[in-house]
């Protein structure tokens, strides 16, 4: 891969991270994530309480893009064709138009996701998987690149529908935000006491950039050790006592995908172990199941997780003589 491509790809991707970083405070990691999710073509899942900036970020992502964007408001009588859209029927051509839904833009945000119907996930789902969103039985291709920033409140439960597995499995990334410091609250003040500066974003990347990083992306190199150490994480999910559910061969790719995309934006042109380990939480967390015992003993997945990473060993380079 050319070196040329692999400084653009870091280069646009600090600048992204700087832009969304003057609304979005003392959160460099999470803001990273999901460029790295961006660079994936795939979709993120923004977990945590109210007011954390959830919504804020999702916004400031699609503000620094040159692409089209669009939010959805879920709530329980939310429909399908409120999504992907509909045909009315128009008096004057005497025919039958398509109306596209929200869904027909480039960067999504689906505010509270697990508020709505699992028949209205279910059109999410086709969509996030397969790019493309079915209306009356006729299929509408959607816009490339194409990304979905979903959000949910674990805490309150009432009135929601829980995302089944098959579609948490479509999400590249599982991301908590967390509060902010002391520090952060304080910059925070300042920074929104006089205006929001959402409104001051401007796009730093085209969408035709965006779709050449990411195509760059997947030429970023993955040697065989780190291949076999990527294998050997997944299959130890699938063994480990405590699971019901291991990673399947989709959330083995996505570890593939995240580290090449990583590697890059630190302008490396190739993988290395450290780039798969810090990732596998955020990639497998959603992705497995524990077994019931496991609940009843107190422990949580991002436990069981911290044992399967410890217990692969990290391949290291053999020293050359």
């Amino acid at each position: 891969m050319e070196d040329k491509s692999i400084s653009r790809i870091q280069e646009i991707g600090a600048r992204v991270k700087e832009n969304i970083e003057r609304v979005i405070v003392g959160k460099s990691e999470v803001v990273e994530l999901a460029i790295v999710t961006l660079l994936c073509e795939g979709h993120l899942l923004l977990e945590d309480v109210p007011g954390i900036g959830k919504t804020m970020l999702a916004k400031s992502v699609a503000r620094s893009l040159g692409c089209s964007f669009r939010r959805i408001q879920c709530t329980p009588d939310l429909l399908p064709s409120d999504v992907t859209g509909t045909y009315i029927y128009n008096q004057k051509t005497a025919d039958f138009e398509y109306r596209p839904g929200p869904i027909m833009a480039q960067v999504i945000l689906v505010d509270e996701i697990n508020r709505a119907t699992p028949r209205t996930q279910s059109a999410l789902l086709e969509a996030m998987q397969e790019l493309q969103v079915t209306a009356e039985g006729e299929t509408k291709p959607l816009p490339r690149p194409f990304m979905l920033l979903a959000t949910q409140n674990p805490i309150e439960l009432e009135g929601t529908f829980p995302l089944p597995e098959a579609q948490l499995d479509r999400f590249l990334l599982k991301v908590s935000i967390g509060y902010p410091s002391a520090e952060d609250d304080r910059l925070i003040l300042s920074r929104f006491r006089q205006a929001d500066p959402l409104e001051e974003l401007t796009p730093v990347v085209s969408s035709e950039e965006l779709l050449q990083m990411q195509s760059d992306c997947r030429n970023v190199h993955v040697a065989n050790d780190v291949e076999d150490y990527i294998i050997r994480l997944t299959h130890a999910t699938r063994e480990h006592e405590s699971l019901q559910l291991g990673a399947s061969p989709r959330a083995m790719l996505a570890l593939y995908r995240t580290a090449q995309a990583l590697a890059a934006l630190h302008g490396r042109a190739f993988v290395v172990p450290d780039d798969v380990k810090y990732l596998t939480p955020f990639v497998l967390v959603h992705r497995i199941i524990p077994r019931a015992e496991s609940h009843l003993r107190g422990h949580t997945v991002e436990e069981v997780l911290r044992e399967v990473v410890e217990s692969v060993p990290v391949p290291v380079e053999e020293e050359v003589s």
